[in-house]
């Protein structure tokens, strides 16, 4: 069987005309028509008012915290199970990261001990759409809403996710996503920040261009940021939002292979989905019950010499010597168990059914 990658982009003709449509027009940085259609069509995809196109998704995150006005004093609440982007961003604002557990069906952030967490210090929360699930959306606005806190979806992995037909994107004060390669759509590397709020918009788009007056020109108000993104990644970016449906069909596609090739199998677990939530399957998703980090190692690197690449769950944002450590007993044991199997665009049954058959021998063989 030849290699079969975690992941690789959906390229098509369309793709292609964009992207040199957009090389051709000369208009090749951050000023172009395709970066204003990009924002359009994604904030209407959305459901949102407005939209902002940056660099990636973590200058997203950083300037949405910044724009909202969180600083050095505060407290953000984050989901101590998240790609270290989320921490990270708001380490930037001198603000302190407060890691709290998971839900552990969905593996978002637990709204209940979220409520814990908060102190008189604590400003915001960022809840993570992990993998493709919404977190608990309702639950954690209500309790933002008591506390005054500001709410900033971190949506990076969950393009079209919904919950009771709302997308997320939608929830918060504003969402960041990202289109790095590996995402459901991409732009390469860009990010996007969504929000209803025009006031937050303007301020948004403000900083994100050096915070330069738009009556003065090389007139700087605040200490701004070149967060933009290319016209050429908004065209390739547009190229494949108009293909999203297409796209997160093929993931819903490629989690029921794998779903019925894993049903029932002992001591496996796969993503899930709860209802009224629409989960789009960024990643798929096998926890193996009673696996340790040793042996997780050992299935990833018996999986890779059958030519399939995976890649373990992220580590816990509290276990980093940068952050302060955590009882986030859910975090620390999906963790340790966590498994993300090929789930690229092109896979095949056929080939899903392979990674399935060599998944069982691999772990049969290790416990």
């Amino acid at each position: 069987m030849d290699f079969i990658p975690i992941s690789m982009p959906s390229i098509t003709q369309k793709e292609i005309d964009y992207v040199t449509d957009a090389v051709k027009s000369g208009w090749v940085s951050s000023i172009g028509p395709y970066v204003e259609k990009f924002e359009e069509e994604f904030a209407g995809f959305c459901g949102t008012r407005y939209a902002v196109a940056t660099s990636n998704g973590t200058t997203a995150l950083h300037l949405a915290l910044v724009s909202l006005g969180i600083k050095e004093g505060s407290e953000v609440v984050v989901p101590d199970l998240t790609f270290i982007a989320t921490a990270n961003a708001v380490s930037y604002t001198g603000a302190e990261v407060v890691c709290v557990d998971i839900e552990e069906d969905i593996l978002c952030l637990d709204p209940a001990k979220f409520e814990k967490a908060i102190t008189s210090k604590t400003k915001a929360v960022v809840p993570v759409h992990l993998y493709g699930h919404p977190a608990n959306m309702y639950e954690i606005n209500r309790i933002a809403k008591k506390y005054d806190l500001k709410v900033v979806e971190d949506a990076a992995e969950a393009h079209g996710a919904e919950i009771e037909g709302q997308k997320v994107g939608s929830f918060g004060d504003c969402a960041i996503f990202s289109f790095y390669g590996n995402k459901i759509i991409t732009s390469g590397e860009g990010g996007m920040i969504t929000t209803d709020d025009e006031k937050l918009y303007n301020e948004i788009k403000y900083l994100r261009d050096h915070a330069m007056s738009n009556k003065k020109r090389y007139w700087h108000g605040k200490i701004g940021f070149n967060y933009r993104i290319t016209n050429l990644q908004a065209a390739l970016g547009l190229s494949q939002l108009e293909r999203i449906d297409e796209l997160i069909e093929k993931k819903k596609n490629i989690y029921k292979w794998y779903s019925n090739e894993l049903k029932g199998i002992k001591n496996f677990k796969i993503n899930c989905q709860r209802e009224k939530y629409k989960n789009v399957f960024w990643m798929i998703c096998v926890e193996i019950l009673g696996c340790d980090e040793e042996r997780r190692s050992i299935i990833i690197e018996g999986l890779r010499k059958y030519n399939i690449d995976t890649r373990p769950f992220f580590y816990p944002v509290s276990d980093m010597d940068m952050y302060s450590s955590s009882l986030t007993n859910v975090a620390h044991r999906v963790s340790k168990r966590g498994l993300n199997l090929p789930s690229y665009f092109s896979i095949t049954e056929e080939q899903v059914k392979y990674v399935c058959r060599m998944l069982k021998k691999v772990v049969g063989e290790v416990f």
